[in-house]
């Protein structure tokens, strides 16, 4: 597998549409916020009433292996556990492989286990303008779970019926959210590489209430793009009536969220920066 496919996996089973497509009707246009300051604060709300919560689906990974011309495609049953602001566990289930793909965070460190690769990083040690587009902290993002608390670095536009928020950071666009104006819901994140370029998308759909005030979408498209314009994407649904809030015991909290052991797997990597670096003990 490619370093970017690699990167693309580890990220990626850190997020969620449907497995097949359909016919999308026209949005109504409704008015957006006036403000910058008041569309973060309306996003923030869903934040701040975030819960944990659980819940079960479908995934369908399709990716690129170095040398070939067609895709790969991988279909999954997932396992998601979300414990507010940065713990987060998705596992991926195929017959007789019980974990073949574990990826986690918690406000620390964040890791991915598939097949024998092992990789893992620090956040200390991730720069936001080049490390990986798409990772467990971008997967909290697009299930409502926002860190966008100020309003230094972001404008606010409005085209049709969305309002476009973007993000900045020494004079580079980083990020951009599109919010359906009618129910100021994230439909679609926009992630930008160090040379402007989209390098990763996120579509979200289908938003259920999990607790009150914190909608979670149950559809999310997470697609990636290389330098050599080949897409990587994955598919998750999850099940509406799995979304449930969920206590998260301290014994099942160090389960869950606590780095992996390293044990048995034969290519363990650090990411540092966005890169992959051999991981010496």
């Amino acid at each position: 597998m490619s370093r970017k496919s690699i990167l693309f996996v580890a990220a990626v089973l850190s997020a969620v549409a449907g497995c097949t497509s359909k016919m999308a009707e026209p949005l109504a246009v409704c008015p957006g916020k006036i403000s910058t300051t008041d569309a973060l604060a309306a996003l923030g709300a869903n934040s701040q009433n975030a819960t944990p919560f659980r819940a079960n689906g479908q995934c369908l990974l399709k990716y690129y292996v170095e040398g070939k011309k067609k895709p790969q495609s991988e279909g999954l049953d997932v396992k998601l556990w979300v414990n507010p602001p940065m713990e987060i566990y998705l596992q991926g289930v195929k017959p007789l492989i019980g974990k073949a793909v574990v990826l986690g965070s918690n406000e620390r460190e964040f890791w991915l286990a598939v097949i024998s690769l092992y990789c893992w990083g620090l956040w200390s040690e991730q720069d936001s303008s080049e490390g990986p587009a798409i990772n467990p902290r971008t997967l909290l993002e697009s299930l409502g779970i926002g860190e966008a608390q100020t309003s230094e670095g972001w404008s606010l536009s409005n085209k049709g019926p969305f309002d476009i928020l973007t993000k900045a950071e020494q004079g580079m666009i980083t990020r951009k959210m599109y919010v359906y104006s009618c129910d100021y819901r994230v439909r679609k994140i926009e992630f930008f590489d160090a040379n402007g370029r989209v390098s990763a998308r996120a579509e979200l759909e289908d938003y259920r209430e999990v607790s009150d005030g914190f909608f979670v979408p149950a559809v999310i498209k997470i697609t990636t793009q290389g330098r050599d314009r080949k897409e990587d994407s994955l598919s998750i649904t999850l099940n509406p009536g799995s979304m449930k809030p969920a206590e998260i015991t301290e014994p099942r909290r160090k389960a869950l969220f606590t780095l992996p052991s390293q044990k048995g797997f034969k290519n363990v990597r650090k990411i540092v920066n966005g890169k992959l670096v051999p991981d010496t003990p």
